[in-house]
């Protein structure tokens, strides 16, 4: 009888095997997501590009900081290698051990099955460096397309599982960004950028064309789409929403004037996240509205902490997998948009991250239609008060940061099985 040829993923991890004087051959390779990895953020990358080659994950919730447990394949291997990512060989005897361990905690084993396909909205202006999801993405090494108002008008959000909305203002005021830099070039080219696009897309203001920008943006997730946003873009879409029948936008935005009865026209019914807020018009004010909790955390200064909540992982995966991560505690970071007044969140929102005993709510999530929504307040987890101008974060200097695996997380979250997902 031919004695069965071992893969070259095989040799390599049983080399691993003897090297350490255990005389048995691996059957998976787990990458652990605890205080011992020494690159989180790369191993979201290696798993994903795994799924890529048509290859299956498991994700352990729960399981040392959230690890991957990948089949012996030798590219996998040869990348944890290349990009310093930590991986263990595992037996069939450690395997099952480890099964009994999941079966018997608060932990779940979720096959991810598939690659996400990834799109980010972002003018053809914005820098990569300017966003953390593209940060993270490229230190990763995940693919992304990058669409804006053209192309979601066109209906190409359909060929995405996944939406990054990049830190747009929605309402079509730029970002309130008048009082300080209206006199600066990137804020006129800003401008006349949108207004261009407005007008070639049959739009008489920006303010309309980002309104049915948002209208599509929610077609979306009512399809089964999936919907990530930080900073401006996770309240300025409902603030434009519930001025549908209005204009909440200064003449200085788009040329004539506020309606004096704005506020009897808001319309809060079908907003994702957020209702009964109180907008603020002002053009020399840098705030949309009362959702932001900026000036409070300001206030408070940087050694602040958001805490993240614990979730059943057997009952509760999807938000268990969009919390995993190696720490309890987040460092607080600033942003347009920094956190979500408690008071001004729908009743049905899942709040999975906040400031305690404050009224700022970092870290959010919900469903709407078939698909579901997740937004995270603030800017750039790795640096506190992100200003214009300032150089981009280096990943490779913060190759453990939590705040960086909770963006990552939402990446992977709709590789997973369906029946998870829709738990």
């Amino acid at each position: 009888m031919k004695r069965r040829a071992l893969s070259v993923s095989h040799l390599v991890l049983g080399v691993v095997f003897l090297a350490s004087g255990v005389l048995a051959e691996p059957v998976k390779m787990l990458i652990p997501m605890d205080l011992t990895q020494s690159d989180h953020l790369k191993a979201y990358g290696i798993v994903y590009r795994l799924l890529k080659r048509g290859q299956k994950a498991e994700w352990l919730l729960n399981y040392r900081g959230g690890s991957f447990l990948l089949p012996t394949e030798a590219q996998a291997l040869k990348e944890c290698r290349l990009n310093g990512v930590v991986f263990q060989p595992v037996s069939s005897s450690e395997l099952v051990r480890m099964r009994s361990t999941i079966e018997q905690n608060n932990m779940e084993s979720v096959m991810l099955e598939r690659p996400t396909k990834l799109a980010v909205y972002a003018p053809p202006t914005a820098e990569p460096w300017d966003d953390a999801v593209r940060l993270a993405l490229e230190y990763a090494g995940i693919s992304y397309d990058v669409v804006w108002d053209e192309e979601v008008l066109g209906g190409k959000l359909s060929q995405y599982d996944w939406l990054h909305l990049h830190h747009e203002d929605f309402t079509g005021q730029y970002g309130k960004f008048y009082a300080s830099y209206r006199n600066a070039g990137w804020y006129q080219t800003e401008v006349a950028l949108n207004q261009k696009m407005a007008a070639k897309l049959g739009f008489s203001k920006v303010s309309k064309l980002k309104l049915a920008v948002v209208e599509m943006i929610r077609k979306y997730v009512e399809d089964g789409g999936m919907l990530f946003a930080m900073c401006s873009a996770t309240d300025t879409p409902d603030i434009a929403w519930a001025g549908r029948n209005t204009d909440i936008c200064d003449v200085v935005f788009d040329g004539d004037p506020i309606d004096p009865n704005y506020r009897s026209k808001l319309d809060y019914s079908g907003c994702l996240a957020f209702e009964n807020f109180n907008l603020v018009t002002n053009p020399m004010i840098y705030e949309h509205s009362d959702i932001d909790t900026y000036r409070e955390s300001v206030a408070r200064g940087p050694d602040v902490y958001f805490s993240l909540f614990d979730f059943s992982a057997k009952f509760d995966p999807v938000p268990c997998m969009l919390v995993q991560d190696h720490v309890g505690l987040v460092k607080e970071y600033l942003g347009q948009n920094c956190g979500f007044r408690r008071g001004r969140l729908k009743k049905s929102d899942l709040i999975m991250g906040e400031v305690k005993n404050t009224e700022e709510v970092k870290y959010i999530h919900g469903n709407f239609g078939k698909g579901t929504w997740t937004f995270l307040g603030g800017h750039d987890p790795e640096d506190y008060a992100h200003r214009i101008g300032d150089p981009p974060t280096d990943l490779s200097l913060h190759k453990n940061s939590p705040g960086y695996r909770l963006i990552l997380n939402n990446v992977l979250f709709p590789a997973a099985e369906k029946k998870k997902l829709k738990t």
